[in-house]
């Protein structure tokens, strides 16, 4: 007997909600296949390996997914298909699943190009097949492409959501409508960033005065939108130059066909004052903390940089740990700690371009300095040591030695006098909240016996925000609480690899937030 597993597939999700559509219909022809075989021993399993609105160029479908599960379970003996750029249209994904094929001894037959892998003409016919269907996949989209481009160019509107103040256009035309409603709100918000300088202060006014984003219906009735602003949209928002009647495609600028909300001189004026901010921030975390995420305090507290200025305009940096109110905090003089670094460093490690990139523990003591760093250094550090100065391997790590330096660093101390209540109205992102919350959810429907591949559906997107829950507990109360590094964004937290160690995720955040 052959176990016969049916994959259909269709690109596009448009007209999935009829009774029969695309899939029944590849279904119903697989199973009539399958039937013709019956003599053959072939007969079709039950369970329906599906991927509806999901492209061939992609292995990140869950239908396939889910079959190539079973495939590697060995309860599939035959994979059947209507057509055999349903199951991919990508050559090198197709050998990675004829490589799984053949690895569990799973043939591949296409109904209407009638085809067994497990012969070497089989396989060569099919990939030559499947490179027409790439190169159909490959000319369509840059058709597509080309397409767009033209029509931007005469200024047309090509789909996608309508921003905050337009509507989306109707009758066959490419202008955006204008919203007389959401047309003065966006103006209402540029002239606001103006008169406050901060996109946090705009932020938090609009959530007092009630102002949300722009809220939709899907063609499914699902609806979006009418929540309060984010950081990342509003910055968005600002820099959107339809709102000055203009439509850009891949940085190049054309007149649009719709009406601009607008004016060009308040505009340019917003694009000044964000730019201004931009080369602020990018210049002040260039000059100096080079012992970011490395430096503790004498109670074992990570301490992170700051300044003051002073009367004169003099700029003044400390490294300050971090704690709950009323508890003591310990500030140091950043000049003075990275000064006596540098030097060691000088004395020990003549040859290293950037000896701080070395260090991965920085723990104030009372009278001393214990620095971590790599024990493959022990030889060459333990041939300069001076009278009095000690090196021991750190018990905790094997790979890690800790140097004692004697110093006289003038620790300040202070009390925490802000509030956590206003730490977290201050600081607290509803986006990376929300994004938390939904990682967590998923991870109950698991553990509550939905599979996987049912409890996290969808994109690529989702499943990287899944890894959210995994970050370390103390992270996760930061985000809560709103005592997470300033500029976080949850961009940057489902976009890069997360180190699985929670010792190591921390430092992760920092440079995320830098």
């Amino acid at each position: 007997m052959k176990r016969c597993a049916i994959y259909t597939r269709k690109s596009s999700d448009e007209g999935l909600e009829q009774g029969f559509n695309s899939l029944d219909a590849q279904r119903e022809a697989c199973e009539a296949y399958v039937l013709s075989q019956v003599g053959e021993g072939w007969t079709p399993l039950p369970l329906a390996y599906d991927d509806g609105g999901y492209s061939g160029g992609s292995m990140d479908r869950p239908g396939l997914q889910e079959l190539l599960v079973d495939i590697r379970a060995g309860r599939i003996d035959v994979v059947v298909v209507y057509k055999i750029d349903r199951l991919t249209r990508a050559l090198a994904d197709f050998a990675r699943i004829v490589e799984t094929f053949d690895a569990h001894e799973v043939s591949v037959v296409s109904v209407t190009q009638s085809f067994n892998t497990t012969s070497s003409m089989g396989r060569l016919t099919l990939n030559v097949l499947l490179s027409f269907a790439q190169f159909e996949r490959e000319v369509t989209g840059e058709r597509i492409r080309d397409k767009i481009a033209a029509s931007k160019a005469k200024g047309m509107w090509m789909g996608g959501l309508a921003p905050l103040g337009y509507d989306l256009p109707a009758g066959g035309s490419r202008a955006l409508v204008v919203n007389p409603e959401e047309a003065e709100t966006v103006r209402h918000l540029f002239r606001r960033y103006l008169a406050l300088g901060s996109v946090y202060k705009l932020i938090v006014e609009l959530g007092e005065q009630g102002i949300r984003s722009k809220q939709r219906v899907t063609a499914k009735g699902r609806a979006l939108g009418g929540t309060p602003f984010s950081r990342g949209a509003m910055f968005h928002l600002l820099q959107n130059r339809v709102y000055v009647g203009d439509i850009v495609h891949k940085g190049e600028r054309f007149d649009g066909q719709h009406e601009s909300i607008v004016d060009e001189e308040v505009f340019d004026a917003v694009q000044a004052l964000l730019a201004s901010h931009r080369r602020t921030r990018s210049t002040r975390r260039r000059a100096v903390s080079p012992l970011l995420g490395k430096l503790f305090d004498t109670a074992g507290r990570r301490m992170s940089p700051t300044y003051s200025r002073g009367a004169r305009g003099g700029v003044y940096r400390y490294y300050v740990s971090s704690s709950a109110a009323g508890e003591r905090l310990d500030r140091v003089s950043a000049r003075t700690i990275e000064a006596l670094l540098a030097s060691t460093f000088a004395r020990l490690l003549p040859d290293a371009t950037n000896p701080m990139e070395l260090i991965a523990r920085v723990q104030l003591a009372d009278a001393e300095l214990i620095i971590s760093f790599p024990a493959k250094l022990d030889r060459t550090i333990n041939r300069r040591l001076l009278p009095g100065e000690t090196i021991d391997a750190n018990p905790t790590s094997p790979e890690l030695n800790d140097l004692h330096i004697p110093a006289s660093l003038g620790v300040r101390h202070a009390q925490a006098t802000i509030r956590p209540a206003s730490i977290s109205a201050v600081r607290r992102d509803p986006v990376l909240i929300k994004a938390l919350r939904t990682a967590h959810s998923m991870i109950a429907q698991t553990r509550s016996g939905v599979p996987i591949v049912e409890a996290v559906p969808g994109p690529r997107y989702q499943r990287r925000l899944l890894r959210l829950a995994f970050l370390s507990p103390e992270i996760q109360r930061a985000i809560l609480a709103g005592r997470q590094p300033a500029g976080l964004r949850l961009e940057d937290l489902v976009r890069n690899s997360m180190p699985a160690a929670w010792d190591a995720q921390q430092d992760w955040i920092n440079r995320l937030a830098c």
